[in-house]
C-alpha cells in the first residue's frame, strides 16, 4: 500500500510543481536511522516520503492524526505509527528502535523553533537514535505548507544534511544533550541554506 499511496501522492503533488531535492546522495540506503525533518505543515510530510521512493519511511505521528478516517487511512498507508506526546510510554522507543534495527527509516518532525510543546519531539528523536545506536539524518523543507499555498504553486525544496552520531567518548546522558544541540543547529543551518537557494 505504501508504494500505491506514495506514487498517487507524487502524481497529485507534481500537479502543483515538482520538488527540488539537494544532497540526496547523503542518504544511507543500507542501515536504519532516524530521519529528522523540519515541520511547518502537512505538505512537508508528503514530499519527504515522495522524495525517497521507493525507500519507505516509517513516520512517528501524534495519535490525534489517527482519529479522522481519511487521515488514519493516509497515515497507515504511509507506514505511520501513533505516539501519545503527552504521555509517551515504553513503546514510543521500543517500536521505532526495532524498525531501525531491522534497517528501517523512522521519520520524526522536530521543529527548529524552541517552544515547550516541541521540546519533547526533539528529545524523542535523539533518544530513539541513542538507544537504537543509529545516526540522525537531518533534513529541511521549504515550500507550500497547505492546500492554499499549493494552489499558489510555491516551489517546494528539500535538503539533506550530514548524519549526526552519538558520541561514545562521553557518558550517554551528556552525549544525548550534545546530540540535541547538534540536531538543532543542523536543522537551522539547513533551513537557512535552503532558503538561499
Amino acid at each position: 500500500m505504501y508504494y500505491f499511496v506514495g506514487n498517487l501522492v507524487k502524481i497529485i503533488l507534481n500537479l502543483f510543481g515538482s520538488l527540488k531535492v539537494y544532497n540526496k546522495e547523503k542518504i544511507d540506503k543500507k542501515d536504519g536511522y532516524v530521519l529528522a525533518c523540519t515541520h511547518t505543515g502537512w505538505v512537508d510530510i508528503l514530499w519527504l516520503g515522495v522524495s525517497l521512493l521507493p525507500v519507505e519511511i516509517n513516520y512517528m505521528a501524534k495519535k490525534e492524526l489517527f482519529k479522522n478516517r481519511f487521515l488514519r487511512w493516509l497515515m497507515n498507508g504511509l507506514n505511520a505509527f501513533p505516539v501519545d506526546r503527552e504521555n509517551p510510554g515504553p513503546s514510543s522507543i521500543k517500536y521505532p528502535r526495532k524498525l531501525i534495527k531491522d534497517g528501517g527509516i523512522v521519520g520524526i518532525f522536530p521543529s527548529g523553533t524552541r517552544t515547550t510543546e516541541e521540546a519533547p519531539l526533539k528529545r524523542g528523536a535523539v533518544t530513539i537514535a541513542a538507544y537504537a545506536k543509529s545516526p540522525i539524518m537531518p533534513a529541511a523543507y521549504v515550500g507550500p505548507n497547505n492546500f492554499k499555498e499549493l494552489l499558489k504553486r510555491q516551489k517546494p525544496k528539500l535538503i539533506f544534511g550530514d548524519p549526526i552520531y552519538l558520541s561514545e567518548e562521553i557518558p550517554k546522558k551528556e552525549a544525548i544533550e550534545v546530540m540535541m544541540v547538534e540536531l538543532d543547529e543542523a536543522l537551522r543551518k539547513l533551513q537557512i541554506e535552503l532558503k538561499a537557494k
